[in-house]
């Protein structure tokens, strides 16, 4: 069988999969769904009001023609970025896919409909819940990020790491906690198809083709098939975060971010670094 046969078949077995799967295995959310997810991170994070960790996984491709340096990123090769929100059990609730390697992750979740989705509230997202066990006023529902993310009411991103006293210090720990989970899912990915182990030999719109086949049955394993030892996998198949991307936070997202950092230093949402807990152990 010849190799543009051969092509030809992949491509379409592809595409099928990601038109047979995707309404069942990355449907829209529904209010019900938002909230299981906000559980979800209280109860294995311990962050409240969460209902994704958000990131983007380059997706190394050989130099399309013609591309000029719009493939090329900083990690100094050619992708495709698969921008993703996901749950603690390493699922993809939405997926942005296909921009261009040399965009950061900052300005392909703001030309995104992802982006849109929490201001216009077009996905039923929940607005407004009290912090467990906080006196203080009700928190918006959020998504967790890193520093290539520009702050916004509805992003939380880590204070800058310079000059960082105990309260913010807490902040960001209790963020990285929640982040990893985005981490651990293209750690899962990676590791389950080894097509991203290399660099993919296809046309860009071919690659998004494969790529949104594997986001799919990626979901399908996690729901039916995920173990435990997976999960461990996870944890040690982490991609490294892109440079910050440093952008203006507007005053509605430093207030927001400021609530969440008060209820982390607070008893309610306080909990021990991993340094005091180890110190505890040999007391």
């Amino acid at each position: 069988m010849g190799t543009f046969t051969i092509a030809g078949i992949v491509r379409a077995t592809c595409a099928t999969i990601w038109l047979r799967l995707r309404a069942s295995m990355l449907p829209q959310p529904t209010r019900q769904q938002w909230l299981q997810i906000a559980n979800g991170f209280l109860d294995r994070a311990q962050f409240p009001n969460c209902i994704g960790a958000l990131d983007g996984k380059h997706i190394q491709v050989k130099k399309p023609p013609n591309s000029r340096s719009r493939f090329h990123n900083y990690k100094q090769y050619f992708s495709v970025v698969l921008l993703a929100l996901v749950d603690t059990n390493y699922r993809f609730v939405i997926v942005d896919i296909g921009a261009y390697g040399s965009s950061a992750d900052a300005h392909i979740f703001r030309a995104s409909r992802m982006s849109r989705w929490p201001e216009h509230n077009q996905l039923d997202i929940p607005k407004l819940a009290p912090l467990p066990g906080f006196a203080g006023p009700s928190a918006p529902f959020v998504i967790v990020g890193d520093e290539g993310f520009v702050l916004s009411p509805h992003l939380m991103r880590p204070f800058p790491r310079r000059g960082l006293d105990d309260k913010w210090r807490t902040f960001n720990y209790s963020l990285s906690r929640a982040r990893r989970f985005v981490e651990c899912a293209f750690g899962i990915l990676s590791s389950k198809w080894c097509v991203f182990l290399s660099a993919i030999q296809l046309a860009p719109e071919n690659v998004n083709t494969v790529i949104k086949a594997c986001v799919v049955l990626h979901n399908f394993i996690r729901m039916y098939e995920a173990t435990q030892d997976e999960d461990a996998l996870a944890f040690t198949a982490q991609d490294q975060g892109e440079p910050s991307q440093l952008g203006r936070a507007g005053s509605a997202g430093l207030r927001v971010r400021k609530l969440f950092s008060d209820y982390f230093a607070s008893p309610s949402g306080s909990f021990p670094f991993p340094s005091q807990q180890a110190s505890r152990g040999k007391n």
